[in-house]
């Protein structure tokens, strides 16, 4: 059976190097503390240089360790240079959070292909072409890794207005198991968690106002997800000491919500 490996050991993530994107807020900015708290050397991806800057500096006092690279991830020709980058600071990445995203609220008949093309080059390409490019460069160097997308309960429903960010989010979760599939053999896993509603500073007014109460009253939990309630998640898939077995899973963290429909 083997010996026991202790949490502390378990979710070590010393000596890995992790790429966070959409890391200047919400969701990104948390995956890049606890990824740091735990050991890994992380690199600070977003289009917002100044507020990286600010989390570089919460990391390191914390007494952790972290680089900002300037990333539009819907500029292809941008990628290779924020993994260049990358390396020059820390070695090769190990570790990939493909969480960027963003929403355009629009009907689908008022959906521009502008719009169409904006919310997919965000949402969608780049976690495909920032994947591939990981991919890529830990073959070459011989090493594993481990590529984490960012779904969402949009990826299995689908809501007025939000059409196209369904569609995009559903394209996630088939990328990661495309990927997965491929890059097994390199021993590079992909695997995505599917957050529900989760509290940041894009919706908290929303909520905090109370126009989300309806939303919030069909969680069965009863309330809205805090940022931490995904750490447990992350750190399990980001280390392969703890999901080494895992690879082509997507991960729902949502208090319950898809059982009511996730609307």
């Amino acid at each position: 059976m083997g010996k026991v490996t202790k949490a502390a050991d378990l979710f070590d993530l010393t000596g890995q190097v992790a790429l966070v994107t959409g890391a200047s807020s919400g969701l990104g900015w948390r995956f890049a503390e606890v990824l740091a708290a735990h050991g890994a050397k992380v690199v600070l991806a977003a289009r917002s240089i100044d507020r990286l800057q600010a989390l570089k500096a919460s990391i390191e006092a914390a007494g952790g360790q972290a680089h900002c690279v300037e990333l539009d991830v819907a500029d292809d020709a941008a990628i290779p240079g924020a993994f260049d980058a990358a390396e020059a600071a820390f070695g090769t990445v190990t570790i990939v959070l493909n969480n960027a995203g963003i929403a355009i609220t629009k009907s689908a008949l008022n959906m521009s292909r502008q719009d169409w093309r904006k919310v997919m080059a965000v949402n969608l390409d780049a976690v495909w072409f920032i994947a591939q490019e990981a991919g890529r460069r830990m073959k070459a160097a011989g090493k594993p890794g481990t590529i984490i997308n960012t779904a969402s309960i949009a990826s299995f429903t689908v809501g007025f207005g939000i059409g196209a960010y369904c569609v995009a989010k559903a394209g996630v979760v088939q990328a990661t198991n495309a990927l997965a599939l491929e890059l097994a053999k390199d021993n590079i896993r992909v695997n995505a968690i599917a957050p529900g509603y989760i509290l940041t500073e894009i919706n908290r007014v929303y909520f905090d106002s109370g126009a989300g109460d309806g939303t919030i009253a069909n969680i069965p939990q009863g309330r809205i997800g805090d940022p931490s309630d995904l750490d447990g998640t992350l750190l399990l898939l980001a280390s392969a000491k703890a999901s080494g077995f895992m690879t082509g899973s997507t991960i729902v963290v949502d208090g319950g919500h898809m059982l009511t429909g996730g609307r």
